[in-house]
């Protein structure tokens, strides 16, 4: 690699790491501290949920005018945004119970998620303009500090939670997503590569979201990242409460337990990011199994009680495991196929491309963010964790269901326009008169 590419590198992976850690913290311990406060689980799960709706929205507007805002701009505001509302939000068990509490947590929230979609936007983008041939190897390295920051987080929140209390996790984590800011504005200035992110007059021009969704592909790929966000998601909301109540675990307990679904994503990636670069061929099939896989884990992570097994720890921990390898094998070849798609519809390579593509797949994202906790937190107070769970193994069995639907499609189509192709090639009707 050029000295370019490990600087931006480095720069990439400290805000994934920093910002998955700081987005982490709150699962072990905040649902039971909002419990205290009075919010019902549906409204925890809707505080969860309005993050990723605002990074949704942030996603799509910063994502279409990241040639003229400028990539270096949007990841330095954004990470600073970021960790000033992290610390924030770690004050507000100081304001009184009940509405005021639930109100300033959405604020904080929302402010916090439009930092945050800034910086992962631009971010994903300059790393499919420095590394074009190898975006899903680098995407899959990368995944390795995103699975670091949620293997830490957890176990770091839920331990300084229990020994100093509910302000320090976000103010410490705080002030470790702060440190990125000038580490990123000393390197990224020194990088050759941003110079592409800035505004050009010629060689990006604007392009279309809609245009981009208007492809069936894009749109069935679309729907597999919003199933993968949205199991993640509904774990975060509801799992710890799950696990203290079932399994009778201690907050710091909990955030050990989150390491079973951390641990194999983040030691995976790389393996599927170096497998999707070689056979791109094999993306769809990653894809398929990975969604199968998450699907069946899914449905016995409570287990559901149609199969009428009791709520074990061991059957727990096992089925987050193969949670973490089923989402990593699926959700590391989507973001390559959908650039390499968009390319093979018209849209010219250059920045305005990909930030419409790292725009649309962060809103994805983002909405199955949403929907996991905002959902899954009221089919838990109306039922449980149980019957919740199994409705995210069913919404990924649709998803695979789909692209399977799609790709027999693809293949009946080919074979009959085979089929209606002429055996011989066509001769020169004057050759054919003249004889």
């Amino acid at each position: 690699m050029s000295r370019q590419q490990i600087l931006t590198l480095i720069a990439m992976a400290s805000i994934n790491f920093s910002s998955m850690i700081c987005y982490s913290i709150l699962g072990p311990f905040f649902p039971s501290e909002a419990k205290k406060k009075g919010v019902s689980q549906a409204m925890i799960g809707l505080i969860f949920g309005i993050y990723a709706l605002c990074t949704l929205v942030g996603s799509l507007l910063l994502g279409k005018y990241i040639v003229q805002i400028g990539a270096k701009f949007m990841i330095v505001a954004g990470l600073f945004v970021s960790s000033g509302c992290t610390v924030l939000f770690g004050f507000l068990d100081q304001v009184s119970d009940g509405t005021v509490f639930i109100v300033l947590c959405f604020i904080t929230r929302c402010i916090n998620a439009i930092g945050f979609s800034a910086a992962v936007t631009a971010s994903f983008a300059v790393l499919a303009k420095v590394f074009p041939d190898n975006i899903a190897t680098v995407l899959g390295f990368m995944e390795i500090f995103t699975g670091l920051g949620l293997i830490l987080g957890p176990p770091l929140g839920g331990w300084l939670y229990q020994s100093f209390g509910y302000e320090i996790p976000f103010v410490f984590m705080g002030c470790l997503l702060f440190a990125t800011v000038p580490l990123n504005l000393w390197i990224l200035p020194r990088c050759v590569c941003f110079c592409y992110c800035l505004p050009s007059s010629h060689g990006d021009r604007p392009n279309s979201f809609l245009r981009l969704c208007t492809r069936i592909k894009i749109l069935l790929i679309c729907f597999v990242v919003f199933t993968l966000s949205s199991g993640l998601g509904f774990l975060d909301a509801t799992l710890s409460i799950f696990a203290i109540e079932k399994l009778n675990l201690s907050a710091g307990s909990v955030g050990l337990l989150m390491i079973g679904l951390s641990l194999p994503y983040g030691a995976a990636s790389p393996v599927f990011g170096v497998i999707s670069d070689k056979y791109p061929s094999n993306r769809k099939w990653m894809m398929v199994i990975g969604g199968m896989a998450t699907a069946v884990s899914f449905c016995f992570l409570g287990p559901l009680p149609v199969f009428h097994i009791r709520s074990q720890l061991w059957l727990t921990v096992l089925m987050l495991i193969v949670v973490g390898f089923s989402l990593c094998m699926t959700c590391i070849p989507t973001f390559a196929e959908m650039i390499a798609c968009a390319h093979e519809n018209g849209f010219e390579e250059g920045l305005s491309t990909l930030g419409l593509v790292s725009g649309l797949f962060s809103a994805v994202w983002s909405a199955g963010m949403f929907f996991g906790p905002t959902i899954g937190g009221y089919i838990t107070q109306a039922l449980n964790f149980e019957w919740s769970a199994g409705v995210q193994g069913a919404i990924a069995f649709l998803a695979v269901r789909n692209s399977m639907s799609q790709k027999a499609n693809r293949t009946d189509r080919s074979l009959s326009e085979g089929e209606k192709s002429p055996l011989l090639p066509k001769t020169d009707h004057l050759r054919v008169d003249v004889s």
